[in-house]
C-alpha cells in the first residue's frame, strides 16, 4: 500500500511538474467570457471640414492626432488637436514630384523632435515632416529621411532613434510573395537584425505588432492563427497565448486579430474570428490581456474597427471604423 501512495505521489508531482513547464510559456486560452458592452461608450470625432477616405489611419504625436488617408486625391495627411480634435491642417501632397507621396504607408513618430516619418512604398523612400514647420507653412514639403531597398524594408515601425526601431520587416520572395518578421531596424545604417524567437508551427506569418520600451517587451499577433506571442525585446520567448480557435494549419479563411497596442500595464488586440472574404472580416472587438498574456476581458466595441491608437494623455483609444460612423474615441477609465 505504501508502494501504491509513493507511486502515486510520484505521478502526481510529475503532472503538477509538468503542467507548470507548459503553462510557463504556452497558455492555453478556452474561453474569453468576459465581456463588456461598450457600443454606447464611443463618442463619434467629427473630421470637418475634411472629407477622409473610407481606409484611414490615426496615430498620435504630442498635442496632436494625425490620420493618414490613403485613398485621397490631393493631401494623404490631415493633422488635428488631441483634445478637441479640432481640424488644423492637411499636408503630403499625392503625386509624382520631388517630396510628393505616390503610394503612402506608416507614420513613424519621434516625439522627442516634433517631427512624424512617412514612408512612400512607390518611391520606396521615408519622408521626414517637422510638425511645427506643417502648422506654419501650409505649403511645407518635406525631406528624405532615408531611402528604402526593395529586398528588405520596413512596413511598420516603433522609432526609438536614428540607430534603433523595431520594425516589421518584409522580404518579398516573388512578385506575390513576401516573408514577414520583426527585426531592429537601424535608419542610418539600414540593416536589420531578426528577433530570435519564430514559431515553429507557422509556415506562413502574418502579423501585427506592438513594442512597449517601458515593459521591455513586444507583442505579435497573427492575423490567420489564433495566437499572441509575447517577447523581451532581447528577442526571447515570454509566452504564447492560444487562444479557442487555436490551429497550427496554413490558411487565410478566418480573420483573427486586426491590430494591437499597449495602453500602460495592459495588452489591447483588436479581434474578429470572423471570415476573411466577407463582412466579418473587421473586428468589432477588443480583447483585453496583462503584460503576462493573461486574459482579463473583451470590449465588445459593435463597430467594424479598420485602425486604432492610444491617446496616453486621455487614456482613450481613437478609432477608424468601417461603419456607420468612420471616427469615435472610447475612454479607457473604468474600463480597463
Amino acid at each position: 500500500m505504501n508502494h501504491i501512495k509513493s507511486l502515486l505521489g510520484l505521478l502526481l508531482l510529475l503532472v503538477l511538474e509538468s503542467c507548470a513547464n507548459s503553462t510557463k510559456t504556452e497558455i492555453y486560452q478556452k474561453e474569453r467570457d468576459v465581456i463588456t458592452n461598450v457600443h454606447s461608450l464611443g463618442t463619434e470625432i467629427q473630421t470637418d471640414p475634411v472629407l477622409i477616405g473610407s481606409i484611414a489611419r490615426p496615430c498620435v504625436l504630442g498635442n496632436y492626432v494625425i490620420i493618414a488617408d490613403f485613398n485621397s486625391p490631393d493631401r494623404l495627411i490631415h493633422l488635428f488637436r488631441k483634445d478637441n480634435f479640432k481640424y488644423l491642417v492637411s499636408t503630403a501632397y499625392a503625386g509624382q514630384g520631388p517630396g510628393e507621396i505616390t503610394r503612402i504607408g506608416h507614420i513613424g513618430t519621434d516625439e522627442n523632435r516634433h517631427k512624424f516619418y512617412v514612408s512612400d512604398h512607390g518611391k520606396q523612400k521615408i519622408f521626414s515632416y517637422d510638425i511645427d514647420s506643417v502648422l506654419s507653412f501650409p505649403n511645407y514639403m518635406p525631406t528624405v529621411k532615408i531611402e528604402m531597398n526593395t529586398v528588405q524594408f520596413p512596413s511598420e515601425y516603433q522609432y526609438v532613434n536614428d540607430t534603433l526601431s523595431f520594425a516589421l520587416a518584409i522580404e518579398p520572395t516573388s512578385t506575390s510573395t513576401f516573408k514577414q518578421y520583426i527585426a531592429k531596424w537601424n535608419m542610418q545604417s539600414g540593416q536589420f537584425a531578426r528577433m530570435k524567437y519564430q514559431h515553429p508551427d507557422i509556415t506562413k506569418k502574418r502579423i501585427s505588432f506592438a513594442v512597449s520600451i517601458e515593459n521591455d517587451i513586444y507583442v505579435e499577433c497573427y492575423t490567420f492563427h489564433d495566437l499572441m506571442s509575447i517577447c523581451n525585446l532581447n528577442g526571447d520567448l515570454i509566452c504564447n497565448v492560444y487562444g479557442p480557435s487555436w490551429d497550427s494549419k496554413e490558411s487565410n479563411r478566418v480573420h483573427h486579430y486586426g491590430d494591437v497596442i499597449f495602453c500602460k500595464d495592459k495588452i489591447l488586440a483588436s479581434y474578429s474570428g470572423g471570415a476573411n472574404f466577407s463582412d466579418e472580416y473587421n473586428p468589432t472587438k477588443i480583447l483585453v490581456f496583462d503584460l503576462h498574456g493573461d486574459y482579463l476581458k473583451t470590449l465588445d466595441v459593435g463597430y467594424k474597427i479598420v485602425d486604432f491608437c492610444y491617446d496616453d494623455d486621455n487614456n482613450r483609444i481613437i478609432m477608424n471604423l468601417n461603419d456607420e460612423i468612420q471616427f469615435a474615441y472610447l475612454s479607457l477609465e473604468g474600463l480597463i
